[in-house]
C-alpha cells in the first residue's frame, strides 16, 4: 500500500482529532521480513478496541509474537503502519510508548526485592517516593501479594513471580499491556489459576490487553476476541464461541478444539447446504461454508460433542446417520471419550457426558451415530 493511502486510512481513523474507542490500536497492512525475502507477517490488519482483551493465537513460527514485538517497539515493520490512540508509532522507541510488557521468563531483577522491582518503572519516570510507594502497594494488592514486598524473586514460587511480573507491567497504570506466553512455564493447575487471575484484573482495571499464546484453551478462557495465525496470516478473527462453533476454514477448525474430519467431493448444492460423497463412499449433508462447486474436494468438520448415539424414530432429527464400531472408550471423569470407526475414519471421536441414562459402551460394539447437517461444516480441502 502506498504512503498516501496509508495516510488516508490513518486520517479516517481519527474523529475530531482523537482516536475512537474502536481504533485504540491499529495494525494497517503490516508486513515483516527479517531477510528481505521471506515474510513472517503478511498484510496484517487488526483494530483493537479500548479495554478489549485480544489474543494472538497460533502455532510456533506463525507470526504472532513478531506482531507483539512490533507493537512493543522491539521490532520494526518492513511495511505498513501501527497506530496507538490514532498516532503512528513505527519510529517511536519502546520506552516512549507507555506500554506494559509481561514476558514468559518474568524478567525480574534478581538482586532487587519485589517492591524494588515494582518501583523501578516508576523511578525511571521520576515519580516521587510517596507516589511510588502508593502505586507499589496498590499493585501488590492487585495481585494479592501485599506481604511479599521485601522478598527477592528467588524466594517466590513460579506463580508468585508471574504475579510480580504482571504487577510491574501494571504499576505505572499503562493503557495497554502486552503479554508474550506469560504462563508457559507454569504447571497446569497454576496456569488455570493465573488465567482467571489475569482475566479478573483485566475486568477490574479495564486496561487493553494483547496476549500471545499457542494454547487454545488459554485463548478461549480469557479473550474477548482471538486472531488465529498461520504462516504469517490471520486465518480468522472472532469471539471465542464463534471460532469454535463457526470456523471459517479447515485450519481454524483443526486448531481450535477437537475436531472430526471427513474428506470427500461435493456432488450437489442445496441452498446453504451441500451434499458430499465421502472417499469411503457414504453421502453426507453438510453446511456449505467454504466448499467449492460441484466436483471440488472438501473437508468436513464436526465437533465430537455434536455427534450422538441414535436409535429408532425418536432420532429422526439427525439428517446424517451411519453405523459405527466402538474401538476404544476412555473415562475422563465428567465425560467419556469414545473412539469409533465411522465412514472409513478409525479416529472418529464421540464425547458423551458421564451422566445417568447413558449406556456404557465397550470395544467391538456396533452402534449407530448421527449428527445434524447444520453441525457439519464443509470447508476447504
Amino acid at each position: 500500500m502506498n504512503e498516501s493511502l496509508l495516510q488516508e486510512r490513518h486520517d479516517n481513523a481519527r474523529e475530531d482529532g482523537h482516536e475512537t474507542d474502536a481504533d485504540f490500536v491499529r495494525f494497517i497492512d503490516v508486513q515483516k521480513s527479517y531477510d528481505g525475502v521471506e515474510l513472517v507477517v503478511k498484510g496484517f490488519n487488526l483494530d483493537i478496541h479500548r479495554g478489549e482483551f485480544v489474543t494472538l493465537l497460533g502455532p510456533s513460527g506463525s507470526g504472532k509474537t513478531t506482531c507483539l514485538m512490533m507493537m512493543a517497539g522491539f521490532e520494526t515493520p518492513t511495511h505498513g503502519q501501527i497506530l496507538l490512540k490514532g498516532d503512528p508509532i513505527n519510529d517511536l522507541p519502546p520506552h516512549k510508548r507507555g506500554i506494559g510488557m509481561v514476558f514468559q521468563n518474568y524478567a525480574l531483577f534478581p538482586h532487587m526485592s519485589v517492591a524494588e522491582n515494582l518501583a523501578f518503572p516508576l523511578e525511571v519516570r521520576h515519580m516521587s517516593k510517596a507516589e511510588t510507594k502508593r502505586k507499589v502497594d496498590r499493585a501488590l494488592a492487585m495481585v494479592r501479594l501485599e506481604n511479599f514486598g521485601d522478598r527477592r524473586p528467588a524466594q517466590l514460587s513460579g506463580g508468585q513471580q508471574q504475579r510480580v511480573a504482571l504487577a510491574r507491567a501494571l504499576v505505572f497504570e499503562p493503557e495497554l499491556v502486552l503479554m508474550d506466553e506469560p504462563l508457559g512455564a507454569l504447571d497446569k493447575n497454576l496456569r488455570e489459576e493465573m488465567q482467571y487471575e489475569i482475566k479478573r484484573i483485566h475486568a477490574d482495571l479495564g486496561v487493553t490487553m494483547i496476549y500471545v499464546t499457542h494454547d487454545q484453551t488459554e485463548a478461549l478462557t480469557m479473550s474477548d476476541r482471538i486472531a488465529v495465525f498461520n504462516d504469517g496470516v490471520v486465518q480468522q478473527l472472532a469471539a471465542p464461541d464463534t471460532l469454535y462453533e463457526a470456523p471459517e476454514n479447515a485450519f481454524v477448525a483443526n486448531f481450535i478444539g477437537e475436531n472430526n474430519r471427513l474428506y470427500g467431493e461435493v456432488t450437489e448444492t442445496i441452498g446453504d447446504k451441500c451434499q458430499v460423497r465421502l472417499d469411503s463412499g457414504e453421502t453426507v449433508l453438510a453446511k456449505a461454508v467454504a466448499a467449492g462447486g460441484i466436483g471440488t474436494r472438501t473437508t468436513l468438520s464436526l465437533r465430537p460433542e455434536r455427534v450422538a448415539i441414535v436409535s429408532g424414530e425418536a432420532d429422526e432429527a439427525f439428517d446424517n446417520r451411519f453405523p459405527a464400531e466402538v474401538r476404544e472408550v476412555i473415562y475422563l471423569g465428567d465425560h467419556l471419550r469414545t473412539r469409533l470407526s465411522v465412514c472409513g475414519n478409525d479416529e472418529f471421536i464421540l464425547k458423551t457426558p458421564n451422566a445417568k441414562g447413558y449406556a456404557s459402551l465397550r470395544p467391538g460394539q456396533s452402534i449407530d451415530v448421527g449428527w445434524a447437517s447444520s453441525d457439519c461444516r464443509a470447508l476447504d480441502a
